[in-house]
């Protein structure tokens, strides 16, 4: 069996003494694979992130990264009006160095990473111009550029449409398919998790882990539980194909009403 990309081996965190955020942590995340991270808010996903990308030491047990790490934060903004193609450039900032340029060869890289996620023929617009999807792929081509083996990712879809959600998500298993990366994200969808990943972690907070498959893990009980609101696992043909995905139940409000009146007709 190969060196997994990443390992946590009881691995505890807490930013003040004696209430930990993350405690008795085990996982293993394959090379070249797609794992998510799950849980209500405040459960200790963003910290495990910040523990990945060593912007956070672990408190206790053992944390090994194995390889070159490019983190893509939920919300991201730049200070300056950089242009796509300097957003890409800045994977390069290992090989260009503090005080020079970029060679010939840097841009040839940035925009051959860009060409692969359609972006190339926006090299030269600003990127605050850009809808939040192709922000997205302007970062990816970034990591590609910066040659990273694992890229972690908090929230990829947050707050973009249907279209650009399919979009992102398409973008992400091909990276792992095309290029060999290793692809950890958080997510509040578990919809997205059954779609592209192939491991899941369920963090349920004080000790609650539940890591495996996700197809084995993502059930109707374990999300239920985690989330405290019903949830249907579902499959329905499409265009000739077998489709598994997952929704939440929310009873609509025109229908809650009815429920009521009928209540009160009956008494």
């Amino acid at each position: 069996m190969s060196e997994p990309a990443i390992s946590l081996s009881d691995l505890g965190y807490f930013y003040v003494p004696d209430r930990w955020v993350l405690r008795h942590c085990d996982m293993r995340v394959a090379r070249g694979s797609v794992f998510t991270l799950l849980g209500p808010n405040g459960r200790g996903k963003t910290t495990l992130l910040h523990l990945l990308i060593g912007a956070l030491k672990p408190c206790e047990g053992g944390l090994a990264v194995n390889g070159r790490i490019a983190f893509v934060p939920q919300l991201f903004e730049t200070a300056f009006d950089y242009t796509v193609l300097d957003m890409a450039l800045m994977g390069r900032a290992r090989k260009i160095g503090l005080f020079s340029q970029p060679s010939r060869v840097d841009e040839e890289a940035a925009l051959a990473a860009l060409d692969r996620f359609g972006m190339a023929d926006y090299a030269g617009r600003l990127f605050g111009e850009l809808s939040g999807g192709q922000r997205q792929l302007v970062i990816f081509a970034r990591a590609l550029v910066a040659e990273a083996d694992i890229l972690v990712l908090d929230e990829p879809t947050s707050a973009l449409d249907l279209e650009n959600q399919s979009l992102v998500l398409e973008r992400i298993f091909a990276l792992t398919r095309d290029h060999g990366l290793t692809i950890v994200m958080t997510t509040h969808h578990p919809h997205h998790a059954l779609a592209v990943a192939d491991d899941a972690l369920l963090m349920g907070g004080q000790g609650y882990y539940l890591f495996g498959r996700a197809r084995e893990i993502l059930t109707e009980d374990n999300l239920c539980s985690l989330y405290r609101a019903p949830l249907k696992r579902i499959v329905f043909e499409h265009e000739g194909s077998e489709i598994e995905t997952i929704t939440p139940i929310l009873m609509p409000a025109r229908t809650a009403r009815l429920h009521s009146d009928e209540t009160v007709e009956a008494d």
